[in-house]
C-alpha cells in the first residue's frame, strides 16, 4: 500500500514539475517580465521614457493578472480552439488598456475619447457573460466587439489619423477571437457528436 502511495505522489509531483517546466509557460512569463523590464532599460537610454513606481506597479498588476487569468482559462478548457481564443481575448483587453494608459489610441493618454475604448471588453464580457460563456455565443461577443472597435476607430480617425489607423488593428484582434471562438464551437460540435 505504501509503494503505491510513493508511485502515485512521485506521478503527482512529476506532472507539476512537467507543467511548470512546460516551455509556452516560460515564454509566455518570461514575454511578460521582458514587457516590464523594457522601461526600465530605455529609461536608461531616452528621457522621454520616465516611469515612476506606480506605473511599473500597475503595468506588473496588469501582466501578473493578465498572464493567471490566461492559465486558468487554459487550464479550464480542453477545446485547443477555446484556449487559443481565450488567450487572444485576454490579450487584447490587455493591449486595449496598455495602449490607452501608456499613450493613448487617439492623440495622447488624456484625451477623453480613448473612454470609448473601455466600452469594447465590456460588450465582450456582457456578451459572453449572456451566454453563459459557450464558445458560439462568445463568438458572437467577440465580433461585436470587432465591430464595435472598428466603428470607435473610424470616428476617431477624423481626430487623430494614425490613431484611427492603429486602433482599427486592434479590431482584427478582436475578430481574430471571434474565429476562434467559432472553431470552438465546431470543435465541440464534433466531439459532442463523435461521443454519441
Amino acid at each position: 500500500m505504501d509503494d503505491h502511495r510513493n508511485d502515485s505522489y512521485a506521478a503527482s509531483s512529476n506532472g507539476r514539475l512537467k507543467q511548470a517546466l512546460n516551455p509556452w509557460r516560460i515564454s509566455a512569463w518570461g514575454l511578460a517580465l521582458l514587457l516590464l523590464a523594457l522601461p526600465a532599460i530605455a529609461m536608461r537610454y531616452t528621457p522621454q521614457v520616465r516611469w515612476d513606481e506606480t506605473d511599473f506597479l500597475v503595468t506588473g498588476l496588469m501582466l501578473g493578472g493578465t498572464g493567471l487569468a490566461a492559465e486558468w482559462l487554459v487550464r479550464r478548457s480542453p477545446n485547443p480552439w477555446s484556449r487559443a481564443a481565450s488567450v487572444v481575448s485576454l490579450l487584447t483587453v490587455f493591449l486595449t488598456v496598455w495602449a490607452n494608459l501608456a499613450v493613448g489610441m487617439i492623440g495622447s493618454e488624456d484625451n477623453p475619447f480613448n473612454l470609448l475604448f473601455a466600452g469594447v471588453p465590456i460588450i465582450a464580457f456582457i456578451g459572453s457573460a449572456m451566454a453563459r460563456f459557450k464558445p458560439l455565443g462568445m463568438a458572437i461577443s467577440h465580433g461585436a466587439a470587432a465591430a464595435a472597435q472598428a466603428g470607435i476607430a473610424a470616428m476617431g480617425a477624423q481626430i487623430d489619423a494614425r490613431g484611427g489607423t492603429f486602433s482599427a488593428l486592434f479590431a482584427g484582434l478582436w475578430l481574430i477571437a471571434a474565429v476562434l471562438y467559432w472553431l470552438a464551437a465546431s470543435w465541440a460540435e464534433g466531439a459532442a457528436t463523435s461521443s454519441r
